[in-house]
């Protein structure tokens, strides 16, 4: 991170000893002494308006659009006009599970070749953070420069549509997980404006307290 000049570093529940050791990394100890420790993907993506996933694994039977390393970096750079992105890696073993995917907007892979698709944890951070501090003399088109809701926004959105299915009598919160992981991607596909979420958090706090109502009279 800090040889591309990178220095805002999440880990999500690392593995403690090996954690400290990293900290005495040569010329990066500021980026891992300013490391923050959020306790869930959640929580470490909340603030983000963009949420990109990474994978090597192609042939898995993935939910989410997958953009080779190229596109991907031209999509984000774009996205970094209207909001925090976020580049999530999953652990060197097992990579991202599918509870961790439903919260990225899309995913992102570095082509290797078919015989040895599988990189080190540390050379793909490497080569993805290479490739978007690589500079262009060509402007983006069109970039966005509206707002867009936050990853936070967008639970609290999750929470409230789900608590409102529920008291409608749609189905039992938390009665499959795929079909709470499906709800949460397809409100990350809307790619909502921030001042849209609000409205949208708006109403559904309405519905729910009406319904809620309507069930204690």
């Amino acid at each position: 991170m800090s040889n591309f000049g990178f220095s805002h570093l999440r880990v999500v529940n690392p593995y403690r000893m090996a954690f400290r050791e990293a900290r005495s990394a040569v010329g990066a100890s500021s980026v891992l002494a300013g490391a923050e420790e959020p306790e869930t993907v959640a929580e470490a993506v909340a603030d983000c308006a963009l949420v990109v996933g990474t994978t090597g694994a192609v042939s898995r039977e993935l939910q989410l659009p997958l953009r080779g390393l190229k596109d991907g970096v031209r999509l984000i750079r774009g996205r970094l006009r209207s909001g925090r992105v976020g580049l999530l890696f999953g652990s060197e073993k097992r990579g991202l599970s599918n509870q961790e995917l439903s919260y990225c907007h899309w995913l992102m892979s570095i082509p290797t070749r078919e015989e040895h698709r599988s990189m080190n944890l540390g050379q793909a951070v490497a080569v993805c953070l290479y490739e978007l501090s690589r500079t262009t003399a060509r402007p983006w088109p069109h970039p966005d420069k509206v707002k867009l809701a936050s990853a936070g926004q967008l639970d609290l959105l999750h929470s409230l549509l789900t608590d409102a299915l529920t008291a409608s009598g749609y189905g039992k919160r938390g009665s499959g997980v795929s079909t709470e992981q499906r709800l949460r991607r397809m409100i990350r596909e809307l790619n909502l404006p921030a001042r849209d979420a609000e409205m949208w958090l708006g109403m559904f706090r309405q519905i729910l307290w009406k319904i809620r109502t309507l069930q204690q009279s």
